[in-house]
């Protein structure tokens, strides 16, 4: 189940950038949106305000418009994984980021989901992951979210990766969650059950902090 989570970290590969270079890593990514106040998003986020403007920096260089729709966002998402169809993956991850489920995703958005991948607590990492897995945004991850999750994270790392997969592989996976996450046994994890069960498990804890390798 490590993996599982973990996943979500792998969208550049395990390459931590350093400050001079996130010009370069975000041509890669999203949009560019003139924010409300560089002050403002320091106090929100934890970027300083160096950061945030080499951020804005980019965004703005590759994107003139000031969204990035869902499209957008899987034609860049894919190109992390050539040998893999990213689109079900990058659809999952471009309803996290659009918090105000409007379709698109402005500079704001996606610095605050940045800044809790890069610079949050670990509780604030689990919090996000576990929204990335509640697809329909219910409160809980049922058993048939977590099999879209799975199927989407196999199908983007593609037969290069899992090149004997069997059908009943991510199935397995699934179970696994459930058995180790879902303690009531009522058929869906909650989030204080998902804290839990990945702060208890050593291999969660390591795959949580891939995030600091994120874009």
């Amino acid at each position: 189940m490590g993996a599982v989570v973990g996943t979500l970290t792998m969208q550049t590969k395990q390459r931590r950038p350093s400050r001079d270079k996130i010009d370069d890593e975000l041509e890669m990514t999203m949009v560019c949106h003139r924010p409300e106040g560089l002050e403002q998003l320091e106090a929100q986020t934890n970027f300083t305000k160096q950061e945030l403007q080499i951020l804005y920096r980019g965004f703005k260089n590759e994107c003139p418009s000031g969204v990035v729709n869902e499209e957008t966002f899987k034609h860049i998402y894919a190109q992390f994984f050539p040998h893999g169809d990213a689109s079900m993956y990058a659809h999952y991850l471009f309803n996290a980021f659009d918090t105000t489920n409007n379709g698109s995703i402005k500079f704001k958005d996606f610095v605050m989901g940045l800044s809790i991948l890069l610079r949050g607590t670990l509780r604030e990492k689990l919090e996000w992951t576990f929204h990335l897995y509640d697809i329909n945004r219910d409160g809980y991850i049922n058993r048939e979210e977590m099999t879209e999750i799975v199927r989407a994270i196999y199908d983007m790392m593609g037969k290069y990766t899992y090149p004997a997969l069997k059908g009943d592989v991510p199935q397995q996976h699934v179970d696994a969650f459930f058995q180790k996450m879902d303690k009531n046994k009522d058929g869906v994890v909650t989030l204080e059950e998902f804290i839990v069960a990945c702060q208890e498990d050593e291999t969660m804890m390591r795959s949580m902090q891939l995030f600091e390798n994120v874009m």
